[in-house]
């Protein structure tokens, strides 16, 4: 949540710094700001609340400068107001930050170090600049001292960017949990929270590690730790073009992140599966195959594609898989078994709840894997193994391309390892020959996409509630659906297992009220054929999706057919679409939805 931009010896600061923002508004767009400061004394901050568009019509041709720092902000500590939004300045407008995450003693700080100074928003970041500002004029630090100073006294989670207005040569950079890159440019340098805001002006990029100091200048990179010893670290190139998140001729990012979802099954397929072989890292596949139980930790869209993996993995490997919510596991972690092996589902590899997670896994010796969408990632890093979902950026706040990524990864590990161990569905599964078929079967779905517009208005136009029912498998597809219509929407949506209905929620059901059944589970489909009778019968107004296999007639959207272990890689597409057209029919902001960030960097 939050991000961060920051730019050392480049006279076009302010633009880098604003089309940096814009690439970063998916994590946070309640307000926004930036300083900048230039080579003849002169500085400007300009804030605004709302998104990255308002805050660039407030910034006039005046406001240049050669270093600065920005950021777009997700509200924690305080309502969204220009007060609010970062940079903040200290009491003497000596010093200026930016910052990510959430600093846990800001009260105990402030009470102990700072009775004096005069407070001008609700933040905790507000005193960590006020206290780099008390160190440098009350104790008479430098200002690298009084930033180290003030850093190793801060508890919590932070990314911080800080210029001083009297010594406009530097920006100071620290970093703990909350993501930080260094951007090296030709003859200037850059920091970002996503490599994405700054592919522009390059694709070489520094990682920062928990605990360390950097000073960025424009000729040079100094990284240390908190006592000052020095850091020698390697730069990385990102492959990705900047081309690759632009919306192109794509309304929203969200309906172009849902249209590429065939092209991700083919490039998961290409990627993992040499004719009918799979290819992974041995070492990690000896290690899964040797766990007693598999523990998938994840967080939202990531969680639901853990609860279809979880049948995939039982399937295929013949292991007992839990599935856990990583704010719930890390803090209420149950008795684990002998042999145990973690795996990580995120799509950004910065999730906060799924790292403190692994920091306690990590802590007790076991072995992990995470599956994400950056391979550079603190998840992938952390972890002993990555895998790549290789689902390309996903910008839209909503997943789409990612969760379906996830379900068709963790079919490659899981089909690996049961063929390591000699389990014969495993080999007789031919997941390529699924995987090619559900990217012909998601086609199929996105080039009818009048069909759910009209779906989406027929059944949801003027609602407040909704509902999505299934068994098995469809069960945990709709969790995931019902998440898609409430976070865009703002209807009111439920996903229930359909034989839970006549055991208490059925008293929701009344007249007109939308019911979205899936019917992709064979074990359990002529039970749920039998809860859609009971939801008609008290007037809901059902929307049947089935698979061809087990579809009758008078289904609404009938599927074709694919494998039940991964259906959902398919079936979610229509919930997709229809949560996508029944938000755009609202004119709720598609790809940014109220409250929410894209990148969860906060517990």
């Amino acid at each position: 949540m939050c991000g961060i931009v920051g730019v050392v010896g480049n006279e076009n600061a302010t633009e880098i710094l604003l089309n940096g923002l814009e690439k970063l508004e998916y994590r946070g767009y309640d307000s926004a700001g930036v300083y900048v400061n230039n080579e003849k004394g002169q500085d400007y901050l300009v804030k605004e609340v709302g998104k990255i568009s308002s805050l660039e019509k407030k910034v006039g041709p005046e406001v240049k400068g050669d270093i600065g720092i920005g950021h777009t902000r997700w509200a924690t500590h305080g309502q969204p107001t220009i007060e609010n939004a970062h940079p903040h300045f200290s009491q003497d407008d000596r010093f200026y930050l930016v910052h990510n995450g959430v600093i846990t003693n800001y009260a105990e700080l402030k009470a102990k170090y700072l009775s004096d100074f005069k407070f001008v928003s609700q933040t905790d970041t507000e005193v960590a600049v006020q206290l780099v500002d008390y160190f440098a004029t009350k104790e008479n630090m430098d200002t690298e001292k009084a930033f180290r100073k003030a850093v190793s006294l801060i508890e919590g989670s932070y990314a911080f960017a800080l210029v001083d207005r009297e010594n406009p040569d530097c920006v100071y950079v620290a970093k703990n949990k909350s993501p930080l890159l260094i951007g090296l440019c030709d003859g200037f340098n850059v920091i970002c929270s996503d490599a994405m805001a700054m592919l522009e002006s390059t694709h070489e990029f520094v990682e920062i590690h928990d605990g360390e100091i950097v000073l960025l200048k424009k000729d040079s990179v100094e990284i240390s730790k908190l006592d000052g010893t020095p850091v020698k670290r390697d730069s990385y190139t990102v492959d990705l073009d900047a081309s690759d998140i632009s919306k192109g001729t794509y309304s929203h990012y969200m309906l172009k992140e849902i249209d590429e979802q065939p092209a991700v099954m083919r490039k998961i397929s290409q990627h993992y599966i040499d004719g009918n072989k799979i290819k992974i890292d041995e070492k990690m596949l000896e290690d899964v195959a040797a766990a007693d139980r598999l523990y998938i930790v994840a967080a939202g869209t990531s969680y639901h594609a853990g609860l279809v993996g979880k049948n995939i993995f039982e399937d295929l490997c013949d292991v007992p898989v839990d599935v856990e919510l990583a704010s719930e596991f890390g803090y209420h972690m149950p008795k684990l078994s002998k042999k145990p092996f973690f795996i990580f589902l995120s799509q950004s590899g910065e999730t906060a709840d799924s790292r403190q997670v692994l920091v306690k896994v990590n802590e007790l010796g076991h072995h992990s894997l995470t599956m994400t969408n950056v391979p550079n990632s603190t998840l992938s890093r952390e972890a002993t193994y990555t895998m790549e979902l290789l689902a390309g950026p996903e910008i839209a706040v909503a997943s789409t391309k990612a969760y379906t990524a996830q379900i068709a990864v963790e079919s490659v590990l899981a089909k690996a390892v049961g063929e390591y161990k000699g389990i014969k569905l495993a080999s007789d599964f031919n997941l390529k020959e699924q995987l090619a078929l559900a990217a012909n079967a998601i086609q199929t779905i996105v080039d009818e996409k009048d069909r759910f517009k009209k779906i989406a208005h027929d059944y949801l136009d003027g609602q407040r509630d909704a509902f999505y029912i299934g068994r098995g498998i469809d069960y945990a597809l709709s969790l995931e659906a019902s998440l898609k219509l409430k976070e865009i929407s703002y209807i009111h949506a439920e996903g229930f297992a359909a034989g839970e209905l006549k055991h208490g929620t059925i008293s929701l059901i009344e007249d007109g009220v939308p019911v979205f059944a899936y019917v992709n589970d064979g074990i359990g489909a002529a039970h749920t054929r039998g809860n859609i009778q009971e939801v008609e019968a008290r007037g809901g107004h059902v929307l049947v999706i089935s698979n061809k296999k087990y579809a009758e007639e008078g289904d609404q959207v009938v599927l074709p057919v694919i494998d039940e272990k991964i259906s959902p890689i398919v079936s979610v597409v229509p919930a997709q679409l229809i949560a996508y057209y029944a938000a755009l029919e609202r004119g709720n902001d598609v790809d940014k939805p109220r409250n929410l960030a894209k990148s969860v960097t906060v517990e």
